[in-house]
């Protein structure tokens, strides 16, 4: 495992852009596993920049995304395939073809499910996935359980997940409530993991994941048993 501790999130935002960007020159048609939610967001616009300026070509990159949320269309500035394209494939040369997040309007959500993992598995695997991790210790929606889910599946949201959530949407009652992600075995088959997290908040989680025992009870604690694991971080305000 590898630790990097950033003084601010610019210099955090920077640190993991750095690792991408090295992916991407050292394998151009490599397989990124991307991240919503804040902290990424400084990330992408670091990897914008750094395309603008001719120092990184996307153009044979093929990205798959966590999760989804189920019932949000597309369009929907909430949903993850928005984001993504707001934040950065409307702004990099990726041919949008090759970008992948799962459908959470799929009329058949385990067939989805079962395609999701087909293709992961098909484009030959992932060489990087980005993780942000949640208060409660969720990576992907993979919420606290009694067991680690194996493949990509929908998830009921967890209480916190919803209420964490609700700062993006008008009220509560509108953030979905379930969601399709990538399962434990489909992030641990990832070749290489960088864990980010922005923020006080986060320090008594990553301690958990990190340093604590493995248990399902904190889903993020299995990254300690990956061969090739980055954890980086910012607690300053």
């Amino acid at each position: 495992m590898k630790i990097i501790e950033a003084k601010d999130y610019k210099e955090l935002s920077r640190k993991v852009a750095n690792i991408i960007s090295a992916q991407v020159i050292l394998k151009p048609n490599c397989v990124l596993g991307l991240a919503t939610g804040s902290t990424p967001i400084g990330t992408y616009k670091q990897l914008i920049e750094w395309y603008e300026k001719g120092d990184i070509d996307f153009s044979k990159v093929t990205s798959v995304n966590l999760d989804e949320y189920c019932g949000l269309e597309t369009s929907n500035e909430q949903s993850y395939r928005y984001f993504m394209n707001h934040n950065l494939f409307d702004h990099v040369n990726i041919d949008i073809k090759n970008t992948n997040v799962p459908n959470g309007l799929a009329a058949d959500a385990e067939a989805e499910c079962k395609r999701y993992d087909q293709l992961i598995e098909d484009l030959g695997g992932v060489d990087l996935q980005i993780l942000g991790i949640g208060h409660n210790g969720h990576i992907g929606f993979n919420e606290p359980d009694t067991t680690f889910e194996k493949g990509t599946h929908v998830v009921e949201l967890d209480e916190t997940t919803i209420k964490a959530n609700a700062r993006f949407f008008e009220s509560i009652e509108e953030v979905p409530k379930k969601a399709i992600t990538m399962g434990i075995r489909s992030i641990m088959s990832a070749k290489k993991i960088i864990l980010v997290a922005n923020g006080p908040d986060k320090k008594e989680i990553i301690d958990k994941a990190i340093y604590g025992p493995i248990t399902p009870e904190v889903p993020a604690s299995v990254l300690q048993l990956h061969p090739d694991l980055t954890v980086a971080y910012c607690f300053n305000a």
